[in-house]
């Protein structure tokens, strides 16, 4: 079946750096685009990142554009957030996403998140 592991998250000082990594089996990794989501508390989850199957494309947030880089490596079936220069504002809950089409369904995955906490 179809499992997503984030790792990566912690307590960071404002302006620090932090690198999430998003394990993934299951699915064919390779065919497929993959996103990372946050959610801060009493938010809605947002989408902070896109990546393309090949990794060749990608699109951010707004709020994230020039700080974060979302990468992966389909060779170990795994995505990466790059997040530098953070602020408070970044302090969520970090999921990874697989869209997976099954028997011509599509189908959202959620990994188990990782806690991200911004803070002095």
């Amino acid at each position: 079946q179809v499992q997503l592991v984030e790792s990566g998250g912690g307590l960071v000082q404002p302006g620090e750096s932090l690198r999430l990594a998003c394990a993934a089996s299951g699915f064919p990794f390779s065919l497929y685009s993959m996103k990372w989501y946050r959610q801060a508390p009493g938010k809605q989850r947002e989408l902070v990142a896109r990546i393309s199957s090949g990794g060749g494309s990608t699109d951010y947030a707004d709020s994230v554009k020039g700080r974060f880089t979302i990468s992966r490596d389909n060779g170990k079936n795994t995505v990466y957030l790059q997040m530098n220069n953070v602020n408070a504002e970044d302090t969520a809950v970090y999921y990874c996403n697989a869209r997976v089409v099954e028997r011509s369904i599509p189908r959202d995955y959620w990994g188990q998140g990782t806690q991200v906490t911004v803070s002095s």
